[in-house]
């Protein structure tokens, strides 16, 4: 972690007060962020590194939130969005569009899987998926099954946090905000390193948690289903990857039963596991598929549903709109962000980047397992993680409250890492990182493991 100048003239001491009294941080306590200074303020970035105001340099090993594919610091993003709003910011998304908001339809058409060729913009990924709950329960209804409601979803899963998002995603908070949107049910979700069927693994067990999918549907009466959703490669669940034998069961079973499968590549999406979209892998053409994230690298809030041809069929055929309106989806200038965006992407090769650098790196952490709290280490492209386990053969874990836990974040920070440290401990940084870069990360995760499991010996097994 180098310490530089803080940056320009500001009042550092200031700056970080007001955040803490008037600024109200998503994801963090009061008390965590002020008594025990964990809220950074950053004020510009570069690459894959970031500079807080004081212009202490970390390395950005998450993206944001997986979210800066094309790195920190792009000008020419900037100056495309300030020539578009000089332009023209913003008109109605209920009846018009904007010349980049075309241009962008078009530009994510020819580079999505199969025939799927149409988009609905929208601001940010849990908008994403519940515009993609709303059109699967708008088209069953015009295809003459009213009753068909239903969404299911898997164990271990993350969709987002708007209220239909957040009844999908399975980590959702039952004490706060329950009962949650009728209609949502849960299946097992594939997960090599802890098989869901006694006596399976692998591909057999993938196969196993896709026909569950199946059970559960006639369970509940396939006229009463309007879609499954699922993340092609599970980042939530530990960056879990099927095999793909699991998405064509999956096809298959949606396809027999008549329900919509919902690809959801929020993080997926843009490059991040080497293809610019992760079903590429699993060679199977969903009915919907949800992006945000790495579709502008962060520069502007945008998403976007893409839906099959035979999804908006029925909106064309029987003249219906869809039930559904966002300000701002399609904002012309989060539009031209992300099409600079794209142009970078192909430019400078950046998912062939994130595919080359993505194995460079899971090599180097794999040098890890001899750690005795590293149980496994996974990944495809620039979406890794390293399993932290309290015992490698029971393979319980820590917990993401336990003061290992919570000190294996303190440790990697202080050397200058950014990431997110639950029972899995995420790398996944931009797509320009260097190699060097990658090697720094390892060291840092390498001498942190080392620390903390000599402070908490009598904890591991």
């Amino acid at each position: 972690m180098a310490e530089g100048s803080a940056v320009g003239t500001l009042d550092t001491e200031k700056i970080s007060q007001a955040a803490l009294e008037h600024q109200w941080i998503h994801s963090a306590s009061y008390i965590e962020l002020s008594e025990r200074k964990g809220l950074k303020v950053f004020a510009r970035g570069e690459g894959a590194r970031l500079y807080d105001i004081y212009g202490t340099e970390y390395l950005d090993g998450i993206s944001g939130l997986w979210v800066v594919n094309a790195g920190h610091g792009r000008d020419e993003i900037g100056q495309a969005m300030a020539e578009q709003a000089k332009k023209l910011a913003y008109v109605s998304a209920a009846n018009y569009t904007t010349v980049p908001t075309v241009q962008l339809a078009e530009t994510i058409s020819d580079l999505l899987p199969g025939d799927m060729d149409r988009l609905f913009f929208v601001s940010g990924g849990s908008e994403a998926v519940e515009t993609a709950i709303k059109i699967a329960k708008q088209v069953q209804s015009m295809r003459g099954f009213p009753k068909r409601y239903k969404i299911i979803a898997r164990r271990g899963s993350y969709h987002g946090m708007t209220y239909g998002a957040m009844s999908l995603t399975s980590m959702r908070n039952e004490t706060y905000f329950g009962p949650f949107m009728p209609g949502v049910y849960h299946i097992p979700s594939p997960n090599n390193y802890r098989p869901q069927f006694p006596g399976l693994s692998g591909e057999a067990d993938d196969i196993a948690c896709a026909n569950a999918l199946e059970a559960e549907i006639e369970f509940q009466g396939p006229d009463t289903v309007a879609a499954f959703i699922g993340e092609p490669i599970s980042t939530a669940n530990g960056v879990q990857i099927p095999s793909p034998a699991y998405w064509k069961r999956i096809r298959e079973i949606c396809d027999k039963h008549g329900v919509l499968l919902i690809c959801d590549e929020v993080i997926n999406g843009w490059g991040r596991s080497g293809t610019y979209f992760a079903t590429e892998h699993f060679d199977i053409v969903p009915d919907m598929i949800t992006m945000a994230k790495g579709l502008s690298s962060g520069y502007a809030p945008i998403a976007a549903v893409a839906v099959h041809p035979n999804v908006f069929a029925g909106f064309r055929e029987q003249d219906v709109a869809l039930g559904h309106l966002l300000t701002f989806g399609g904002h012309a200038v989060a539009c031209a962000a992300a099409l600079k965006n794209i142009e970078i992407f192909k430019r400078e090769g950046l998912v062939e980047q994130s595919r080359q650098k993505g194995e460079y790196l899971l090599a180097q952490l794999n040098e890890l397992r001899s750690h005795p709290t590293v149980g496994d280490v996974r990944g495809l492209g620039l979406m890794t993680g390293v399993e932290i386990v309290k015992n490698k053969d029971t393979k319980e874990k820590f917990g993401r409250e336990h003061q290992f836990t919570k000190r294996l974040s303190e440790l990697v920070n202080e050397r200058g890492l950014l990431t997110r440290i639950w029972d899995i401990l995420h790398v996944a940084p931009p797509f320009v990182i260097t190699t060097d870069e990658i090697d720094r990360i390892v060291q840092i995760a390498d001498e942190s493991l080392t620390i903390a499991e000599g402070e908490f010996a009598s904890d591991i097994a």
